[in-house]
């Protein structure tokens, strides 16, 4: 039995028949830009969120980047988030020409120290940027403390949490605006790129819709710069409606596969997910540790299980932002979970056999490392 660690080839046997359905009605309808899917999609993403706007975009990198222009942060701004996240969380603040300023994350559950963010807020600091990593939301009480007393807008990046609530608040609704990215292996995910930014504020939600559109408000008139065409595509928009509806269901397995991974692994070596407190994690990627990582990667890929690292190298010791001028240490606790840690597979269309066959393999493996 061959094994990956993502599952969406199963997902679309399985919901074939509704997804091509979405495709034919919208090359059916002749509205292939900007149309009736996207407005639909961005209603109903917004309601389910219990936000008054969303404005459906052509990735998730660039939410968080018509995010940030939205919320005014350009060059010299600084930004406060976390190294221990996928790099275009942070490709997106220097894209709008930002210093992204990293916080460490906590050894249990892998998300921000919010206690460390006060102590990084300079006279340039212009936004916090909390990363729901992994399926579950950052302590959000005393950010949004620290946010209200030095007058910080606070963008969240719920690219991995769609759905995930901390104490009852769904993540996306928490902050100024919000990013999310429906890449084809999200919780919610299109067959293709796709992204969206929500907010609580009108005037956010109009810089938006100009940001993503050339600037425009009316075809062919720009009326501010700078101005990009990131639309949301109207497919992606009409398979993501579909696909919304089901979003409670593919949590609510994910979770069930969650569960017996716990009860699994519980007594090992292996360390599983910590979920913090207040927090209903969704599980996009159900990541794990272990002090002899390598080691046990290699042996199950050897017998056909492929894992993934989510991820191997904390973005501030990455070759590309050394220009940032973090040292090796400096964030202790990130560098040393990224060389422990490793996801083992989690999607909804996982059968029950097949995860058997990934916990009767792991647990053979780790009492033999």
């Amino acid at each position: 039995m061959t094994l990956h660690v993502w599952g969406y080839l199963p997902e679309y046997e399985k919901e074939r028949d509704d997804i091509l359905d979405a495709v034919d009605s919208v090359f059916r309808s002749g509205k292939l830009v900007l149309g009736p899917s996207v407005k639909a999609f961005e209603e109903e993403f917004a309601a389910y969120h219990g936000v008054p706007h969303c404005v459906g975009v052509d990735n998730g990198t660039n939410a968080i980047v018509l995010g940030l222009r939205a919320l005014g942060i350009g060059a010299g701004d600084e930004v406060i988030t976390v190294s221990n996240t996928a790099a275009p969380t942070v490709v997106a603040i220097d894209a709008v020409g930002a210093t992204p300023v990293f916080v460490d994350v906590d050894r249990d559950t892998y998300l921000m120290r919010v206690d460390q963010v006060e102590a990084a807020i300079t006279s340039r600091t212009r936004c916090l940027l909390p990363v729901h990593l992994y399926g579950q939301c950052v302590d959000m009480a005393p950010l949004e403390a620290i946010a209200a007393e030095h007058g910080l807008p606070i963008l969240e990046d719920c690219a991995q949490a769609h759905g995930a609530r901390h104490h009852g608040r769904i993540a996306g609704s928490m902050g100024k605006a919000a990013a999310f990215s429906f890449y084809p292996t999200k919780v919610l995910g299109a067959y293709g790129d796709g992204g969206a930014t929500i907010t609580v504020d009108t005037e956010v939600e109009e810089r938006l819709r100009r940001l993503r559109y050339y600037g425009m408000e009316k075809v062919y008139h720009v009326v501010s710069t700078p101005g990009y065409n990131s639309r949301l595509d109207e497919v992606q928009a009409e398979i993501l409606r579909r696909k919304l509806t089901r979003l409670d269901d593919y949590i609510a397995r994910r979770r069930l596969i969650a569960a017996r991974y716990e009860e699994a692994f519980a007594g090992t070596d292996l360390v599983t997910p910590k979920t913090a407190p207040g927090n209903d994690h969704v599980y996009y990627v159900y990541v794990v540790r272990h002090p002899k990582r390598d080691e046990v990667i290699a042996a199950l890929k050897a017998r056909d299980i492929a894992l993934n690292i989510s991820y191997p190298w904390p973005v501030h010791t990455q070759s590309g932002f050394a220009h940032l001028g973090y040292a090796k240490g400096s964030l202790p606790v990130t560098e040393e979970v990224a060389d422990q840690i490793f996801s083992l597979p989690m999607f909804p269309s996982l059968s029950d056999v097949e995860q058997e066959h990934v916990i009767d393999t792991l647990r053979d493996v780790l009492a033999k490392v």
